[in-house]
């Protein structure tokens, strides 16, 4: 419950500084860059130490990375379909192909399922998280350049320079020579302030005027973050036998509105942040209601 008021309180707060004047216009900026360059790397350092990785974990890496891909396609032909600029279409495809696993999947699944299920919810959010900082940021860099044609050269050294992305495989690879124990409190604090400073830059950049000609944006993004991807994941589950709580968490993964970071890297790489804005906001909504629905769904199956 905490958490659902945090999102309220921060976003909220985000819009009254921004109303009132009360905070430099680009005060999301330097709140972004705090965010990517020191609490997300902290984020791979406090989760990817303690994950034991075994073959069922392979599920949700294979999961994750299908809703990224699929995505790619199903906004590929939607955005050709309505003439969409390649600009819209990379913000389509980051704001509906990534989920947030974290802050709104954690406590989720610790209220459906239990917190002992947590541990396979780690290796989605992990998957997500890597596939956001490489599949996620090879769109953004197509979409923010202006002829949507970007050389591999550029496109890799965009990557391997990706704050996240090299905390990300540091975790991985240090953590087999060095036990973090002792700093796990100090990446504790350093990771605790995503979600938060998040949502406060989202309500910063909040903008609802013009927000009705973006309504079948919103709705297709919508319908394939929190419908289509945890459905498709659900057939592969079956097609796999894959079953028990690796399944479960999986699909109820997939099933979450999409992450908020996207935020930060649409503005980042000059996306269109408000639409991204909006479908944060709104997914995050409708995925308290459509999350209770998969959940029924998938005790009826598994």
């Amino acid at each position: 419950m905490v958490n659902f008021v945090l999102i309220a309180v921060c976003i909220i707060a985000g819009m009254v500084f921004k109303s009132t004047k009360s905070i430099h216009p680009d005060a999301h900026k330097g709140i972004n860059t705090w965010i990517l360059y020191v609490a997300l790397p902290a984020v791979s350092f406090k989760y990817l130490p303690k994950v034991h990785w075994t073959m069922e974990m392979l599920f949700p890496i294979v999961a994750t990375f299908l809703i990224s891909i699929f995505c790619f396609f199903f906004m590929m032909f939607y955005s050709k379909s309505k003439g969409y600029t390649r600009r819209s279409r990379s913000t389509l495809e980051l704001t509906s192909g990534y989920s947030n696993t974290s802050f709104i999947g954690f406590p989720l699944i610790s209220a459906f399922y239990g917190e002992s299920l947590l541990s396979i919810a780690i290796i989605c959010d992990q998957s997500m998280f890597f596939a956001l900082s490489t599949l996620g940021i090879i769109a953004a860099v197509k979409g923010g350049s202006r002829s949507g044609k970007v050389s591999a050269k550029f496109i890799l050294k965009r990557l391997i320079t990706f704050p996240p992305l090299v905390g990300c495989i540091a975790a991985l690879i240090l953590s087999q020579f060095i036990d973090f124990t002792l700093a796990e409190p100090f990446f504790d604090k350093l990771a605790a302030t995503v979600s938060p400073l998040a949502l406060f830059s989202v309500g910063l950049q909040l903008k609802f005027n013009g927000w009705k000609k973006l309504i079948p944006q919103m709705s297709t993004s919508m319908v394939y973050k929190l419908i289509l991807a945890p459905a498709m994941v659900l057939v592969l589950a079956i097609i796999l036998g894959v079953k028990g709580d690796v399944a479960k968490i999986t699909i109820f993964e997939a099933a979450m509105p999409t992450v908020v970071t996207s935020s930060i890297i649409a503005e980042q790489f000059r996306l269109n942040t408000k639409l991204t804005n909006l479908i944060i906001g709104v997914s995050i909504i409708m995925g308290f209601f459509t999350s209770a629905v998969w959940y029924t769904i998938i005790d009826l199956i598994f």
